[in-house]
């Protein structure tokens, strides 16, 4: 039996979001959240089928979606926990269909004469199939009887007539969509496609055997838009990429990315999936080391668990793309990475696991039962207690249609939870409260401070302000912006912890963070040198694998002005929501089993949601008034200026002790660089250096462990997460000064005389390491 102060809670949730819960609500424009999934696969996708899930179609997903129980590949019933608002079926369009109709009797396809190699008749049929169809897609060596229209034609047919008769209009939304399943050398480069309209799909869907090269998934895209049929792509899973989902240099084709290829990109692919059953994508904590909450299923893996390989980190996650595109917008003038974010399973069971305590698996007989799960098997490398439950879409639409759905997802007006329902609202605009021309003339960006004070403080954020995924327009003087912040908790579900703003923000090439705490529950109070909100606590009996709704908020909400604005500097802003711990499904199971938990993973969770975000680009004035620091360029017209050639740089810093100053933050490090190729930092503005402390690092640790480097072909060589990086090194008359070649043709760092008394050095936070 619920507690009493349980119901209250409920209560007070119900009050709180009378403007914008109800699947069946009506338009309004102050716009509603609707809940849905964007990635999950059927029987009907080859790996799904072979997987086990022989049973079921896309029509029992959409009967799972709205609440019908269906059954498991392995047998057993499953029902969602909470209906969900809309869905699109994502099944591979590689061989979609192939394989099932295959051991379909009767079937025509299984009349063919190729159906005999597709036939499953034993575990060892489910290896050789699975190996069979995926290298001649890697091969780039299809099977023409199994992509011919009148094959894969008439499913995709059958996929897009399913979802048009399970959309109803106002209460359950379906989309026509699928994945582009693209995987060079085990990296994942895959993208769920949406299409506005099923009325106007192409005869046949673009897949990586016509090309794994998302360039040329983008220019079909294109052509279906000439061609009247709106559509947009999700990458999901960046962080499974091995570094290649977000790159700066170079595409997927080896050219250089330029402004056409940045356009191409955010005209297609405007939201990116930040959590799913393999992994969040948010970020890692080797990018975030200052982030206490970045250690959140995190997955260090490639698919198929390739021998001897591990994925590279940059590249691979949200944020730090946010942060380059941001770097790249300055220094280079376009930006790829403005997209929003979603949520979704990635499951191949055709129901979807949202919550801890209903979590059965994405794989069918793979991870499907409970002892098999907590024994610690290994499926295609994984051990699956690593998996998790799926991530959740929220979209803020006036009303639940696929046009108005799907305006929402274009306009990147998006949120993603972990699984849990809770609703979170961001909006950014101007303070003009102290300026009494602008209140009178009620100009748009107008008052912020007051917007939460008004019960329609929403319509009011709309008509003054922009919401998740727009961009805050540039204006005249340095008053900082402020932004709305609103979370409610998901009613069956835990309470909330603390709503947190997370900035980026680019330098001269250099790229920064910091997570803000702007609201939370109780009466914590912020750390007075590192204004960080103590934990909340945790009511969570692990060995019962129970909690207590005893501490957090139903609903949280405030309006945060960043303290440390500069007007001239590039910036984006997002929220994230987190509740109080709760038991993770491994602890949940391990319970059930009467074991202990395992100690692979954390016991408890904290589940959490994450708006897309709100950028700011400075006015030329602004940005002009920011004074940048020594581009490589400006340095090279230095009289006498050379780049130092191996030797040089092997006199400089082999066997030596040097002390370099970030120019960018002002902090001065001394690295120990050994004559055995290792190197150590030692120090950093006068103390020693704590984990975390230098931001982006591309050190392996700076306290007793050294990390490599080399010289070659004139640069200074080494590596973070897996990327390496180079130095080159200028002397100009008696100094020196460093390049790193991640820094957009900017030279920030300069070597600098011993410190006589370390005491004199400037306390500045380091934001970055120096070579």
């Amino acid at each position: 039996m619920k507690s009493k102060k349980h119901r209250i809670a409920l209560l007070i949730f119900a009050a709180s979001t009378a403007l914008v819960s109800p699947a069946f609500a009506q338009t309004t424009p102050e716009r509603n959240a609707y809940f849905g999934e964007t990635h999950v696969h059927t029987g009907w996708s080859f790996d799904a089928y072979i997987f086990g899930n022989t049973k079921t179609g896309p029509d029992d997903a959409y009967k799972y979606a709205t609440g019908e129980t269906i059954l498991h590949p392995m047998g057993y019933p499953i029902k969602i926990t909470t209906p969900l608002d809309w869905m699109g079926v994502t099944d591979h369009s590689e061989y979609v269909g192939t394989v099932k109709l295959a051991n379909t009797p009767g079937s025509a396809l299984s009349k063919l004469p190729i159906a005999e190699k597709l036939k499953v008749r034993s575990p060892a049929d489910i290896q050789r199939i699975y190996l069979w169809l995926g290298y001649t897609i890697i091969d780039k060596k299809p099977i023409k009887e199994l992509i011919s229209p009148d094959v894969a034609g008439s499913i995709w047919k059958e996929n897009n007539a399913i979802a048009d008769r399970f959309n109803k209009p106002g209460i359950f939304t379906t989309f026509c969509s699928y994945e582009w399943t693209s995987t060079p050398d085990n990296r994942n480069m895959h993208r769920n496609v949406f299409f506005k309209d099923c009325a106007k799909v192409p005869e046949l869907p673009f897949s990586s055997i016509d090309s794994s090269a998302p360039e040329d998934l983008w220019d079909w895209m294109d052509g279906q838009r000439k061609a009247g049929n709106e559509l947009l792509a999700i990458s999901h899973n960046a962080n499974l990429s091995d570094g290649i989902m977000f790159p700066t240099e170079v595409d997927f084709k080896g050219r250089p990315i330029d402004k056409a290829w940045a356009e191409s990109r955010e005209r297609n692919e405007k939201l990116s999936e930040i959590k799913q059953i393999k992994g969040q994508s948010e970020t890692h904590p080797s990018l975030s080391p200052n982030d206490e909450f970045a250690n959140f299923e995190v997955l260090t893996y490639l698919l198929g668990d390739p021998a001897g390989r591990f994925p590279t980190i940059p590249g691979s996650y949200i944020r730090d793309a946010y942060k380059t595109g941001i770097a790249m917008q300055v220094s280079r003038g376009y930006n790829p990475y403005k997209f929003g974010v979603v949520g979704g399973s990635d499951s191949h069971n055709t129901g979807v696991p949202y919550r801890q305590d209903n979590f059965y698996g994405g794989h069918a007989r793979n991870d499907g039962e409970e002892k098999q799960r907590m024994e610690g098997h290994v499926f295609a490398g994984l051990d699956v207690r690593l998996e998790n439950p799926a991530g959740l879409t929220g979209l803020w639409a006036e009303e639940n249609t696929r046009a108005s759905l799907f305006n929402a997802m274009q306009r990147k007006e998006t949120f993603a939870t972990s699984g849990p329902r809770i609703q979170l609202r961001f909006f950014g605009g101007w303070d003009y409260s102290q300026d009494a021309k602008d209140v009178k003339s009620r100009e748009v960006w107008n008052i912020v401070p007051d917007w939460l004070k008004d019960r329609l403080w929403v319509r009011t954020a709309y008509a003054q302000g922009v919401p998740m995924g727009g961009d805050l327009p540039a204006k005249a003087g340095d008053k900082a912006p402020s932004f709305a912040v609103w979370a409610v908790k998901d009613p069956t579900s835990g309470n909330l912890d603390r709503i947190q703003i997370v900035k980026g923000w680019t330098k001269d090439g250099q790229t920064f963070e910091k997570v803000f705490d702007v609201v939370w529950a109780g009466k914590r109070a912020p750390d007075p040198v590192t204004g960080k909100v103590p934990p909340i606590g945790s009511t969570v009996n692990i060995q019962e694998a129970s909690y207590e709704n005893t501490i957090g908020a139903v609903e949280l909400k405030t309006v945060w002005s960043d303290p440390e604005f500069d007007p001239g500097l590039d910036a984006f802003y997002y929220a994230r929501a987190l509740e109080i711990p709760t038991p993770r499904w491994t602890t949940i199971q391990a319970k059930n089993l009467g074991i202990n938990p395992p100690d692979i993973v954390a016991a408890t969770v904290q589940e959490r949601a994450w708006a897309s975000p709100i950028w700011y680009t400075p006015t030329e004035q602004a940005r002009q008034a920011a004074k940048p620091g020594t581009t490589i360029a400006s340095l090279q017209q230095r009289p006498g200026a050379t780049a130092l050639n191996d030797a040089q740089l092997k006199d400089l810093i082999v066997g030596k002790s040097t002390w370099i100053r970030n120019n960018v933050t002002g902090s001065v490090f001394q690295v120990i660089w050994s004559t055995a190729g290792r190197r150590l930092i030692t120090n950093v503005d006068g103390t020693l250096p704590q984990p975390g402390q230098v931001g982006d690092v591309f050190h392996s640790g700076e306290l007793g462990s050294p990390s490599s480097y080399s010289i070659k072909n004139g640069k200074i060589v080494t590596a973070f997460g897996n990327l390496p990086y180079e130095v080159t090194v200028y002397k100009v008359g008696d100094k020196y000064f460093g390049a790193r070649s991640n820094e957009y043709g900017y030279a920030n760092y300069e070597i600098v005389p011993t410190p006589v008394n370390l005491e004199n050095l400037s306390l500045g936070q380091a934001e970055r390491s120096p070579f």
